[in-house]
């Protein structure tokens, strides 16, 4: 009796969770937290488990093999129930491509997450899903990221992907890295007390040291990361893994390594960025990007250099558009151009993707720079950058923002992530000290953090998306003329702001462009021309030389509008399609009576 109570009671206890369960109620399938980095055997799990739950509309797919062998993995999200992906804008993101980078790919396992699992709950998720397809590659360097997350390392490395690569030019490959010393699981810095050395303690924390003036004796030199000579060639850590730089390797305005360091031998040489190509190159409607990169918090567009000269006029409405809502939407972060605000990049995916695609690019670094981080986490204006040419008060600024550092540590981070200098018997510099900021303390969120890096940065996506053509016909008007010839008006109406083809596209004919079409058992195209003017009328003709369909090889501009007159012998019903490569598929039946 005992038994069969508990048991009715266990049973009324389920059935009432999930009655109630938020999680659940919120149409969450596949449960999620992010509170973590993902590596990649919990990468692959995660995505393997969105397909089953969502058979219809996610499908995964291995791009090719990472240099170590790990799948890299490609994501498809679109709704077949309306329409193929091919018939839809199409929006990519990827992250990762450098692997002390993690944080680009929680954002985009985010951005799945979210979208799949308020489809049929929220009006956003649900339209963008059923008029958009989506494109992922969560992490293109599974090699690396997995060294970051599971293996001693810095803040800063392994940057690149773990291709031997033979950095001091000796002979052989990354034979001299980084060691953890004293054992605290991250690599960190090395200082030895030096009477003639260049830096000495800050006079408010003597954990932290800063560089003497001219004539002034230091107590100190820093050794840099720590680590032993492994090769005896008299230096420490000169030849760690890798050594190139996947983003300086796509094929548009690609340099050698002489101009640009990392370059590697030729582009798309590397199985990682090669994957990535062909990816992209096999959906040729994606129309809006995202690449995701640390630390700075910015918003970038390209150029990349300055050579390659402005955008069209028409795509950096479209950039500033989007952009600048950014900046709403993402609190702290700038808004700005590649070249001209951060560095130049020879070869990068931002320039690839844009000329090459005709696609809108963007390039987040994710979370403010490093104290605008913490100046909003202790409770400041997080982000706003003073700047100033008295060099005495730069040098005191940043001496202050050492200083709010390791009150970070300290008090908000607890200690977690900071190695409190102790001393050690090396074996090439004799007695040093070792401690500084473990390999999480600096180019990734906290982790209390993370969730709103995702979000926000989700929805910046998500908004990008949503300004993806979305196009209607409106105003179709029907005139019987003589016989079986009818004049049918019609106006095709974009509703956001990127136009069907992009300014770039146009300029350098990168992709066909639009056709207006008419099908139907009897229908025949006889004629047909674009509203220019109405008062007066004004139409210009296009022939379509006897095909049952016109190039529109402007396509639709953003927030606009375009008029077609065309002339159709035949009756009965017929479908007015317009078919834009990147814009869309869209069809509206008539009937001829």
């Amino acid at each position: 009796m005992v038994t069969k109570i508990t048991r009715l009671v266990f049973i009324s206890f389920i059935l009432v969770w999930l009655v109630f369960s938020p999680a659940l109620k919120a149409g969450e399938k596949v449960h999620l937290t992010f509170d973590h980095f993902y590596d990649h055997e919990e990468l692959t799990k995660t995505l393997k488990a969105f397909e089953k739950a969502y058979p219809q509309m996610v499908k995964v797919i291995s791009l090719g093999k990472s240099y170590e062998g790990r799948d890299i993995w490609g994501v498809i999200i679109n709704n077949p129930k309306t329409g193929p992906a091919e018939h839809k804008p199409g929006y990519y993101m990827d992250g990762n491509i450098h692997g002390n980078e993690i944080q680009g790919t929680e954002v985009v396992i985010y951005t799945m997450w979210y979208l799949l699992k308020n489809y049929g709950e929220t009006e956003l998720a649900t339209r963008l899903l059923d008029e958009k397809a989506f494109y992922f590659i969560p992490t293109m360097n599974p090699d690396s990221r997995d060294w970051y997350i599971n293996k001693v390392t810095d803040p800063n490395s392994p940057r690149s992907g773990l291709i031997p690569y033979d950095s001091d030019r000796d002979g052989v490959a990354d034979e001299d890295g980084p060691e953890d010393l004293d054992g605290d699981g991250s690599i960190t810095m090395m200082r030895k007390k030096d009477p003639n050395g260049n830096m000495k303690p800050h006079p408010d924390d003597p954990r932290i040291l800063i560089p003497v003036r001219p004539g002034e004796k230091g107590e100190y030199i820093l050794l840099g990361d720590e680590g032993i000579d492994n090769d005896g060639d008299g230096l420490v850590n000169e030849d760690g893994p890798g050594g190139y730089d996947m983003n300086r390797n796509y094929a548009y305005n690609w340099q050698p390594n002489y101009v640009q360091r990392g370059a590697g031998d030729y582009p798309f040489c590397f199985p990682e960025t090669k994957a990535t190509r062909d990816f992209l190159l096999a959906h040729p409607n994606i129309i809006g990007a995202q690449n995701f990169h640390n630390y700075g918090g910015m918003i970038l567009r390209g150029p990349g250099t300055k050579t390659l000269g402005e955008p069209p006029i028409q795509d950096r409405r479209v950039y500033d558009e989007i952009g600048k809502k950014g900046e709403k939407i993402l609190p702290g972060y700038r808004y700005i151009v590649i070249y001209k605000d951060l560095y130049p990049v020879y070869g990068g995916s931002v320039d690839f993707i844009y000329n090459v695609l005709g696609a809108y690019t963007f390039s987040n670094e994710l979370d403010m720079d490093y104290f605008g981080t913490l100046a909003e986490l202790l409770g400041g204006e997080g982000g706003e950058q003073e700047t100033t040419k008295d060099e005495e008060l730069q040098r005191w600024r940043r001496y202050r923002e050492m200083l709010e550092e390791m009150f970070y540590h300290d008090h908000v981070l607890m200690g977690e992530q900071y190695t409190e200098w102790k001393p050690y018997q090396h074996p090439v510099f004799g007695d040093i000290e070792i401690g500084g900021v473990k390999k999480f303390g600096r180019r990734v969120p906290p982790l209390f953090k993370l969730v709103e890096t995702c979000h926000r940065n989700a929805a910046f996506c998500l908004y990008h998306a949503d300004q993806l053509p979305r196009l209607e016909f409106e105003e179709v008007k029907i005139e019987k003329l003589d016989g079986n010839l009818y004049q049918v008006d019609v106006a095709v109406r974009n509703t956001r702001v990127t136009p069907t083809i992009s300014g770039v596209a146009l300029q350098r004919k990168l992709h066909r462009v639009d056709k207006l079409k008419v099908e139907g058992k009897q229908a025949k195209l006889v004629m047909a021309g674009q509203v220019v003017d109405h008062y007066p009328l004004r139409v210009r003709p296009i022939d379509p030389k006897g095909k049952n369909f016109i190039w529109v090889k402007s396509g639709v501009p953003g927030y606009s509008r375009l008029e077609f007159r065309l002339l159709i012998e035949g009756k009965g019903p017929i479908n007015l399609i317009y078919d834009s490569l990147k814009g869309g598929y869209y069809t509206k039946k008539l009937t001829l009576k």
